[in-house]
């Protein structure tokens, strides 16, 4: 039977994230369950009516039945789960990249939501809302005691519907008052800025988007920095927790002109699914260095593997995340979802990341700052309880730092990065490949 499912290649950072819509045969080769296990289902039956019957209190069903479907899936390994439909619909949200919202990037602090930014020429910013502003209430609602989730979740609504948002501004007398109509927002997945010769890109997550992202991105940077004058471009993956298989099969594409990408292999030897670049360098061949650390993960290592075994890249930071697994997202129809790991995936050279990541050709620490000193940041896949145990993994972790994103100019390894591409500095592996350093001069 075929049926329409989904593969995601979500990093251990951010595990709602899709790949797009594929088609492929699920389940078909799997034996019929032994009679053992059918008198295993019986204990069950048994037990769950013991506890719906004589618990203490009357316990929640449905919540019964989703923490047993998900016992199962996490005892498997921490990528795989069960989606209810809530959760199911907010992995599709995140995975398009748009959404019905204000606009507005937040974080919590004093217990309240406190604005970063506005995002240009959306609903929040043409209301007035400003960095640094506090949201003591929504729709009435006082802040305190919701979570971040929780008061996101309140602020994303129907496109066109009003919101009520209370701020507390500095300078104000009194706390500010503003409606609000949800719009569109539209998540830009690529960041990208001119570093005088040099053209900088930060990719934050792997969505439907990235691609055309990037795309806008290069064509940007090439009309702002004459072909002549401009030296390189940096890639920045440092903390992105990975996305859609296919953007990141787009997004190594842009910089190759030939070779292997990425190839997954599934419980099948014949399971096996390999991924080729087309001709067509969108960067001219121009000298490339891609960051990454303890944050990247999956799509972004994929990204990465694929750019340094092609000799198309220079890797610049600290040891990747290492999740090298495939989860198959295979709807339920209105009952959400199943995320299920189906396969491994590996880098042009045959390696698999699982467990143990991408290793930098240049190794530039970050400095954490004072505040984060002393905290236990060195977590991997290779450390997550229950984590299918790659064939290159060692038994000591990761050992790799989360990057706190620091100024541009406290940032080490993006300094060191420019000084390369300058030839300030220099280091065997930068260019990668000789030729293309002839190519470039």
């Amino acid at each position: 039977m075929i049926r329409k499912v989904s593969l995601l290649l979500a990093g251990a950072l951010m595990g709602a994230s899709a790949m797009s819509l594929v088609h492929g045969a699920v389940g078909t080769t799997a034996n019929a369950a032994g009679s053992e296990t059918y008198k295993q289902l019986a204990i069950f039956g048994d037990i769950f009516e013991r506890v719906r019957g004589q618990y203490v209190t009357p316990p929640d069903e449905k919540a019964l039945v989703e923490s047993a479907i998900n016992g199962m899936l996490t005892s498997l390994d921490p990528h795989s789960s069960y989606l209810n439909p809530e959760a199911a619909k907010d992995m599709r949200v995140q995975t398009k990249g748009e959404f019905g919202g204000l606009g507005i990037e937040v974080t919590m602090e004093n217990e309240l939501v406190k604005v970063i930014t506005p995002i240009d020429d959306t609903p929040a910013a043409r209301a007035g809302v400003l960095a640094g502003d506090y949201i003591s209430a929504i729709d009435g609602e006082e802040v305190r005691g919701l979570t971040l989730n929780d008061a996101v979740e309140k602020m994303r609504g129907l496109v066109n519907t009003p919101i009520e948002l209370t701020i507390l501004r500095e300078g104000a007398d009194k706390p500010i008052k503003l409606t609000i109509v949800r719009d569109v927002i539209k998540v830009k997945a690529v960041k990208f800025r001119v570093e005088n010769d040099v053209g900088y890109m930060k990719i934050t997550s792997f969505t439907e988007k990235t691609f055309d992202d990037l795309q806008n991105a290069i064509d940007t940077i090439k009309k702002q920095v004459p072909a002549e004058k401009l030296k390189g471009y940096v890639l920045d993956l440092r903390l992105n927790p990975g996305g859609l298989l296919d953007q990141a099969v787009s997004v190594s594409d842009a910089f190759l002109d030939r070779g292997e990408i990425v190839s997954t292999r599934g419980r099948d030897p014949k399971d096996i699914s390999r991924f080729d670049a087309r001709p067509g360098d969108l960067t001219d061949g121009k000298p490339m260095i891609v960051l990454i650390n303890g944050g990247s993960a999956s799509a972004s290592e994929i990204v990465a593997g694929a750019l340094q075994d092609q000799r198309r890249a220079t890797v610049l930071g600290t040891q990747s995340f290492g999740k090298g697994s495939v989860q198959t997202i295979i709807p339920l129809a209105e009952n959400g979802a199943l995320r299920l790991t189906t396969a491994l995936y590996y880098t042009p050279a045959g390696k698999s990341i699982q467990g143990k990541g991408i290793t930098p050709d240049v190794k530039v620490e970050q400095p954490l700052p004072p505040e984060l000193q002393g905290r236990d940041v060195s977590r991997g896949e290779s450390d997550l309880k229950g984590h299918i145990k790659g064939v290159e993994e060692s038994d000591q972790g990761s050992g790799s730092a989360a990057y706190v994103p620091p100024e541009p100019k406290d940032d080490i390894q993006l300094n060191y990065a420019l000084d390369l591409m300058r030839g300030v500095k220099t280091d065997a592996a930068f260019p990668p490949n000789p030729d293309q350093a002839v190519l470039n001069r």
